[in-house]
């Protein structure tokens, strides 16, 4: 990308998911630089869990953050170097620990995006996954993780809770809005 180059950073913090960095970029059209804060992420999956009936299963957890409790998709960040491999398996592992599932159908990539580029270089991969079914054991989610309960949504039941703003995390947003372009709702 021509035109764009690290000037200086220096490291605000850093912990086993995120880091935060003071940055001097030299950008297309300020080629001296800009002071930035960026927040540098592993990349992430999110996946659309679906059963064999057509239904979506969503998971509800507590965010922190937020001090909520928040419907979403289930998701995750890849560990290691990001490759194709990592990122599916990353999928597989999601559905394993947050839903308690299995894929017996496909799994269908449906591209990525960037959760919030303003701040941060997080990248979500997104997944449709098909004919999803419990697996031995239920879900068994990180020890950080307090995932409340799982539940299925019919197609129409998830397009209301969308539109009412029920369902308003960036992930599941973003990844219904790419089911509902690519025709998958």
């Amino acid at each position: 990308m021509s035109g764009w180059r690290e000037i200086e950073r220096a490291t605000v913090v850093d912990s086993p998911y995120l880091r935060v960095y003071r940055e001097r970029v030299a950008t297309p059209t300020r080629p001296h630089g800009v002071d930035w804060m960026v927040t540098r992420r592993k990349q992430a999956v999110v996946v659309a869990p679906r059963t064999p009936d057509g239904r979506f299963l969503l998971i509800r957890q507590e965010r922190i953050p937020v001090r909520r409790e928040m419907w979403e998709f289930p998701a995750g960040q890849v560990d290691g170097e990001p490759t194709p491999e990592s990122i599916l398996a990353t999928a597989h592992r999601e559905l394993a620990e947050e839903v308690g599932c299995h894929v017996a159908g496909a799994v269908i990539p449906l591209g990525s995006f960037f959760s919030s580029v303003g701040f941060t270089d997080e990248q979500a991969h997104l997944f449709l996954a098909t004919d999803v079914l419990p697996r031995e054991g239920n879900h068994a989610p990180d020890d950080d993780e307090a995932i409340l309960e799982c539940r299925a949504f019919a197609a129409d039941e998830l397009r209301e809770w969308v539109a009412s703003g029920a369902i308003c995390d960036a992930n599941t947003l973003s990844l219904f809005a790419r089911l509902v372009a690519c025709g998958h709702i």
